[in-house]
């Protein structure tokens, strides 16, 4: 059986100035280490052997209908406007319509340098591309929008990060590259009619019932706001929400330093890079609102009447921080497990987060055993759970069956930061084990799983992982 993909690449019919055609840059032994075959179901991708699909995961061969290009963008980085950034070592072979109607790229991720490469060397090594493979596979099972991993493929070369380091490539599925710095490269660089043809794009390809340019912009934000939101709920941090890691689509891209926190605290951050603590676990809401001024900007550009538009992009902007928090307490209240909305829940989700932060309590762990009866273990000081469990059940007595709520809100698994580690440094050694039982059980996040119940323990003191790096 022959690899086949059902190519129909709409980005490629835009203006040459969008993009450039770059084919992915052959690899000396690529072999195959994972293929996502539900993902390729609902892709209308006919598999091949795993020779041929090493080849093409690669970018050796170019299946038939691709048509591989870089994109361009630019972006915000740590607030700091950088006006030409762009794909620097992907390349998208293209589009496909899935079974399920919805249009998505199908891009390499480490593939070689590209015109937008900045000194690059543009490849990737296994870690991160093993990271990413399992965490938004993760995310996706977690019920959290997201860009989904196809398939990964050793290089069988050598790539240099602070050490000698073994390549791969990641295929990666979104529901499009686009972002917000898509649109601040064409209006940083008075591109006009480019911008409006991208605004156009954007919204028949995503939103095609929004009115122009505003309308556009409401709808990344109510998609915004929703997706922070889940990351809260979660403990997600996504760990570099720069400008151009922000998918107007409303999926979580980009996966570079992110982590799920073990203990809770507000302030926590992982990345390695983020010294300010910028985009700090509490942060997140405040920059996505940031990120959509950004977008607010650029779209104001193409618009006849820009006095009215500002008037209007203000209004929008300024309503989002009252969205996300309207979706994060929604999803709290079923953490705890209420779904009827009473006026002191919020007191009551902050008193327990105030305590969780004070008493090292595990995120994950403390509220998936709110559905069982060992919540107060995962507190220094017992008692301070105590305290707030008297107001928290006088209120489920109020609620129907909060138990069940409370086990579809709150995970047993994520992908724990060590755990990643581990599985990582496993498969530098050849061992690819680990990987394949994480992403065997982090497919079924809210199921109990007692056979794999240490998956479920937080770090060690020796295996708490304090910092986190792009790697790639």
């Amino acid at each position: 059986m022959t690899l086949t993909i059902p190519f129909d690449n709409s980005y490629a019919r835009l203006p040459n100035s969008f993009y450039a055609r770059q084919a992915p840059i052959p690899v000396r032994a690529p072999r195959l280490v994972a293929f996502n075959e539900e993902l390729a179901q609902i892709l209308r991708i006919t598999p091949g052997d795993v020779h041929e699909m090493a080849e093409a995961f690669a970018g050796n061969t170019l299946p038939d209908g691709a048509e591989p290009i870089a994109q361009l963008y630019s972006g915000h980085q740590f607030g700091s406007y950088n006006p030409q950034l762009g794909d620097g070592r992907a390349v998208l072979l293209g589009e496909t319509v899935g079974t399920d109607g919805i249009r998505r790229d199908i891009q390499l991720k480490g593939s070689g340098p590209t015109p937008f490469s900045r000194r690059g060397d543009g490849r990737a090594w296994l870690g991160p591309v093993l990271r990413e493979y399992v965490v938004s596979e993760a995310m996706h099972a977690l019920g959290i929008p997201t860009t989904r991993a196809l398939a990964a493929v050793e290089t069988g070369e050598i790539v240099l990060r602070e050490g000698p380091m073994p390549g791969a490539v990641l295929t990666r599925v979104a529901q499009s590259h686009l972002r917000v710095g898509t649109f601040q490269v064409f209006a940083g660089r008075g591109q006009i009619e480019n911008l409006r043809k991208l605004t156009d794009y954007s919204i028949a390809r995503h939103y095609p019932n929004a009115d122009g340019p505003m309308g556009l912009l409401r709808a990344v934000r109510d998609a915004q706001a929703q997706l922070i939101a889940q990351w809260m709920s979660v403990g997600f941090i996504h760990g570099v929400m720069n400008t151009d890691n922000c998918s107007i689509a409303g999926e979580t891209i980009d996966y570079g330093p992110c982590a799920f926190m073990d203990s809770y605290h507000p302030n926590t951050v992982y990345s390695s890079i983020d010294q300010m603590g910028r985009y700090a676990y509490s942060n997140q809401p405040d920059i996505a609102v940031w990120n959509l001024a950004q977008l607010a900007t650029a779209l104001i550009q193409q618009v006849d009447d820009p006095e009215a538009a500002v008037e209007e992009a203000t209004e929008i902007v300024h309503a989002m921080p009252g969205l996300i928090h309207q979706e994060w307490l929604g999803r709290f209240r079923a953490k705890i497990g209420l779904t009827n909305k009473e006026d002191d829940d919020e007191a009551l989700i902050t008193d327990l987060l105030t305590r969780m932060a004070h008493n090292s309590a595990d995120f994950t762990n403390t509220f998936r055993a709110l559905g069982g009866d060992n919540a107060r273990d995962q507190f220094l000081t017992p008692e301070a759970f105590d305290a707030w469990a008297v107001g928290w059940q006088a209120r489920l007595k109020r609620e129907q069956d909060p138990q069940a709520v409370m086990n579809t809100a709150n995970p047993a698994f994520i992908p724990r930061n060590h755990r990643v580690e581990q599985m990582i440094q496993a498969a530098v050694q050849g061992d690819y084990a680990p990987f394949h039982r994480l992403t065997k059980v982090l497919a079924r996040p809210y199921t109990a799983q007692p056979e794999a119940v240490d998956l479920t323990y937080p770090p060690t003191e020796q295996e708490v992982v304090r910092a986190t790096f792009c790697g790639t």
